[in-house]
């Protein structure tokens, strides 16, 4: 397999490959220290965290109600027959919900949002950069950091808990669409059998870790814009690397997070 070729050039090998995953690694640590030690120093920009939540959850609640529908729907008709062969139609509805709550819900808006938003960031941010906005922010003794960095991560990090709650109830009612298609069956009967098979414990895990999600999104975005370098085209590839990156650590760290999640689930029961 041919490896492709630098910018300037050369051929990238496959030691660069990994030179530039751990500089990457130091590089996004380094800045969630400096993020840490921003975050909570005064002055707190409360309007701009206001703002960016406002535009986040506006400009992707469209998309994450066509793909919580879908959810719901989807995985309600691939699920009936299978269920039906068991003789476990009456469970259709629980093991649905279920789904969508501790695990497609949560992970499939994160992936939906880091796609949105983890670029718009990148992109925006990159901009900046290129053309030294930040850098006459600096001049302006203006914290560029605290300003555009702090202020979006926390703004991720609170949005994306409130739009996973809304996919989930949108993929519910998906569900319940998938079903009357086929089988009669009234909205009161399907909404105490989601009820009786959810319990509390159920929705720690999925909402908590939509938290973790919404850091590494915005912590990813930011970085890789306000590190971005060589013009126009740095601002792309700051674009796209947020989406790929943030989305791998998003799957990462669900993994990792379901692994905490059943090591502590007599505690949560």
């Amino acid at each position: 397999m041919e490896l492709p070729k630098h910018r300037f050039g050369r051929k990238l090998t496959y030691t660069d490959y990994v030179y530039n995953f751990f500089a990457t690694m130091t590089g996004l640590t380094l800045f969630n220290w400096e993020f840490v030690k921003q975050a909570f120093v005064p002055p707190y920009e409360i309007s701009e965290i206001k703002k960016h939540m406002t535009e986040l959850g506006v400009k992707t609640l469209g998309i994450v109600s066509v793909t919580g529908f879908i959810i719901g729907l989807v995985l309600t008709m691939q699920s009936q027959p299978v269920m039906q062969r068991f003789g476990a139609g009456d469970f259709l509805p629980g093991m649905v919900s279920l789904s969508v709550i501790r695990e497609l819900g949560p992970v499939i808006t994160a992936l939906i949002f880091a796609g949105r938003v983890s670029s718009g960031i990148g992109a925006e941010l990159g901009s900046m950069r290129v053309t030294e906005q930040i850098d006459a922010m600096e001049v302006s003794a203006i914290n560029p950091f605290k300003f555009l960095v702090v202020t979006r991560v926390f703004a991720t990090t609170m949005i994306l808990p409130i739009l996973t709650i809304y996919v989930v109830i949108i993929a519910i009612f998906g569900g319940y669409l998938a079903i009357i298609l086929t089988e009669p069956m009234s909205w009161i009967y399907y909404q105490n059998s989601v009820i009786q098979s959810i319990e509390f414990g159920d929705l720690i895990p999925g909402i908590a870790k939509t938290f973790v999600f919404g850091f590494i999104v915005g912590i990813v975005g930011s970085y890789k814009g306000y590190s971005a370098e060589g013009g126009t085209e740095g601002v792309g590839r700051a674009s796209t690397t947020s989406v790929v990156l943030s989305s791998l650590l998003i799957l990462i760290f669900d993994m990792v997070l379901v692994k905490i999640t059943l090591w502590l689930w007599p505690t949560l029961g």
